[in-house]
């Protein structure tokens, strides 16, 4: 399972800036409502996504259930990505998912039953590089497609 999510992280990153360059600045940042993110804003979400499964990749295996939750909308807000060139925010995300890769790669397969406390749930360490690909693709989708 976990190669198959290493495949699918790696294609993504392989094909995804290509598309996301081909978007104007101007429809990168337009929001669809006022409340609603930006495609830009929804990048910038899985940066921090990337930041915190970051830490859910590294400290769950070594912590004992460690607790790792972040209030999306906040990280977003102060992240100012709105504000930042794409860019700057397609680059960044592009090579901090290829340092994920390269971490998960590594992770010994004993570790993946390890477990991350999320809210009130205790998830797997191999769940949650499954269902972080998974999110990446869903949130991608929107981006490309509206």
């Amino acid at each position: 399972m976990i190669e198959k999510a290493i495949n699918r992280l790696n294609c993504i990153i392989d094909t995804a800036p290509k598309l996301l360059t081909e978007i104007s600045e101007e429809n990168m940042s337009a929001k669809p409502l006022a409340d609603k993110w930006s495609k830009k804003e929804i990048l910038g979400h899985l940066i921090d996504s990337a930041t915190n499964n970051h830490q859910r990749f590294v400290r769950g295996q070594f912590e004992h259930n460690p607790e790792i939750r972040y209030d999306q909308n906040k990280w977003n807000e102060f992240s100012y990505y709105q504000k930042i060139d794409s860019s700057q925010i397609i680059n960044f995300w592009t090579i901090y998912n290829r340092q994920l890769i390269e971490i998960i790669k590594r992770i010994p397969i004993e570790n993946l039953t390890n477990q991350i406390r999320i809210g009130e749930n205790l998830l797997t360490l191999e769940f949650i590089i499954i269902d972080y690909v998974d999110h990446l693709e869903h949130h991608l989708k929107k981006i490309t497609d509206y």
